[in-house]
């Protein structure tokens, strides 16, 4: 469990790092980066610490989320002397932190690692709960593990730094954490009343966002019940980014706008199931198409989706299971879904 000290913001945060380097032993302290965080985030890191570090540069984007990187991080670690009190610091968006935290836990059987998210996402899902790992031939987090990191430093001074597009990413997040909060209806209230999506209109919510997926993450480390609602929108969602992943780079989508859609198909699914209200299924459509491109799938592209949840992470003995909705955060484990009901909840988004 994170406890929450683990997840610190800003000034503080940088003084804790420190104290952790010089007094919890470390022999060398590594820190992973893309080409986007070297350009954009690196300097701002060095003046913040008073530490020595070795640099792993990785290419940037969800293309190289896989095992061949993975590879060139273990090759890095091994050629500069990494050993097993070595700390890794992953400086990036969820791909960063996602392989990073892989490629640390397997390393000489694990070494220590430490979360900075320099996206919205990042900040506000994938480096939090613990989950780390790798795509496995197109299909979304295939291979991974279970492990927290030391600490996840939050500094939203790297939010600035972001094309709009990665913000909107983020967002959509943000909106499923707002419709799967068990607490309270009024944060999605918050996103809805949103006219756009900065770093300074979103900075409250965003420390929000982060209180309830840790909530979530507490009550259910494990994933064996109350987390499961965080893959909300995932089944039919990750299946559509997989599918773009396998197009024309031209075709991708970033994994939040893949989640948008998602977040419309599930929550018509769990309208016409669970009676889900229909005031809030409409302002929760208006709200994504606002915000994010409309895309077009034809009933073959339906198809090749609907194969794609097979490799769903929730699915046991066969079954396609989702996460839906019978109201703001009131959810329903393990629902089997026809497809007849799933090009249903095509049309519905394909609608304006």
């Amino acid at each position: 469990m994170i406890d929450d000290k683990s997840i610190l913001f800003g000034k503080k945060a940088y003084k804790t790092l420190d104290t952790l380097v010089k007094t919890a032993s470390v022999s060398s302290v590594f820190l992973l980066i893309d080409n986007n965080t070297k350009t954009h985030c690196l300097d701002h890191f060095k003046n913040r610490v008073s530490f020595n570090f070795k640099t792993v540069l990785i290419p940037f984007g969800e293309t190289h989320k896989n095992l061949e990187t993975c590879s060139v991080i273990w090759q890095n670690l091994s050629d500069n002397g990494a050993d097993r009190q070595s700390l890794l610091i992953n400086l990036g968006g969820g791909v960063i932190t996602d392989i990073g935290g892989f490629t640390a836990s397997c390393f000489r059987r694990g070494i220590a690692f430490v979360h900075i998210p320099t996206t919205l996402l990042g900040m506000i899902d994938a480096a939090i709960g613990g989950k780390n790992g790798v795509d496995f031939k197109n299909l979304k987090n295939q291979i991974g593990v279970i492990k927290q990191p030391e600490m996840i430093l939050i500094d939203q001074v790297f939010l600035k730094t972001l094309p709009h597009n990665q913000m909107v990413s983020g967002f959509a997040e943000m909106i499923k954490h707002g419709l799967i909060n068990v607490k309270s209806h009024t944060y999605f209230d918050k996103c809805l009343d949103l006219e756009k999506v900065d770093s300074e209109n979103i900075k409250d919510l965003v420390e929000e966002s982060i209180k309830i997926k840790k909530m979530i993450v507490d009550a259910d480390t494990s994933e064996k019940g109350i987390r499961k609602i965080l893959n909300y929108d995932y089944t039919l969602g990750h299946a559509i980014e997989s599918y773009r992943l396998s197009l024309d780079p031209t075709k991708h989508l970033l994994h939040g706008e893949a989640i948008a859609i998602g977040l419309v198909l599930e929550t018509f699914i769990s309208h016409k199931m669970f009676g889900y209200p229909k005031r809030v299924l409409n302002q929760l459509k208006s709200l994504v198409k606002r915000f994010y491109i409309s895309q077009n799938f034809g009933r073959d592209e339906i198809s090749q989706i609907i194969d794609l949840m097979k490799y769903d992470k929730k699915n046991i003995k066969g079954k396609v299971n989702f996460v839906l909705l019978k109201n703001i955060g009131q959810y329903v484990l393990d629902c089997q879904v026809e497809n007849k009901l799933i090009y249903e909840a095509f049309d519905f988004y394909a609608k304006d």
